[in-house]
């Protein structure tokens, strides 16, 4: 099979309500784009969503790195390539590049997902999947930015609290992997944004959280333009770690 036939291209808009003050699409969204594209993607291959939950098993985000040189503006046209990188026995990673109207690069992200069963909530062994046909849409497609690396917040300040409510319970029953990037993202001010962008924003799940759940986010400035994150539930288990870096 050539690398063709394992690339998945998805055209989108920037709509209006898409994006922020700036006129740029949010990183919620474009978040929201990129994990929609890895559905579609595994659907048409057979290893989709909807084809695990029969057999009691979904997929999980484990990490998340984007890096942007620009971001679309409001009502042009983008779109989104997905391609498998690896797949291990119980991880596998999935990259993705964000292309202008023109078909030229603006960012890539890179990405570690798990397969989870539903009712132990344990991996599953990605190499058992319909007899490991996964592994034959792995595809040596170029990703050029750095894979997510450590993360570790140790002297950093409470910048903010939040309740978990029903906007932020997806389908799994857990706080939506893209609501904490917004949630991240609003610890800082708003001038923040009006005189900077975001060019590389990593995140890594450590665990779940669930409705009414209390979540502190802790903030550390490694640089001028560099902050690590780090997101506790209840006061105690850490359920997210996060690194925002700004041009």
């Amino acid at each position: 099979m050539v690398n063709g036939n394992k690339v998945g291209t998805y055209q989108f808009i920037a709509e209006p309500f898409h994006v922020d003050f700036t006129g740029r699409l949010t990183m919620g969204v474009l978040g929201n784009h990129l994990l929609n594209c890895a559905g579609f993607h595994a659907d048409e291959r057979g290893f989709g969503i909807a084809t695990l939950n029969e057999n009691h098993y979904t997929w999980v985000l484990s990490r998340l790195a984007i890096e942007l040189d620009d971001m679309p503006r409001a009502y042009q046209k983008f779109s989104v390539q997905t391609w498998v990188e690896n797949v291990y026995r119980l991880f596998t990673d999935r990259n993705f590049a964000i292309l202008d109207a023109e078909g030229n690069p603006i960012g890539y992200a890179r990405s570690v997902w798990a397969m989870i069963s539903m009712e132990t909530r344990k991996p599953a062994d990605l190499l058992t999947l319909h007899g490991g046909s996964i592994t034959g849409y792995v595809c040596d497609k170029e990703c050029p930015i750095d894979r997510p690396g450590r993360i570790k917040v140790s002297e950093g300040e409470t910048a903010g609290e939040h309740q978990a409510r029903y906007s932020d319970i997806d389908l799994n029953g857990h706080v939506n992997s893209i609501k904490y990037i917004e949630h991240i993202l609003d610890l800082f001010p708003m001038e923040m944004f009006r005189e900077r962008s975001v060019r590389r924003f990593e995140m890594a799940y450590v665990a779940e959280s669930y409705y009414g759940d209390r979540l502190t986010f802790c903030r550390e400035q490694k640089s001028e333009n560099e902050y690590d994150i780090e997101v506790k539930k209840n006061g105690t288990e850490v359920v997210v770690r996060s690194k925002v870096i700004f041009n």
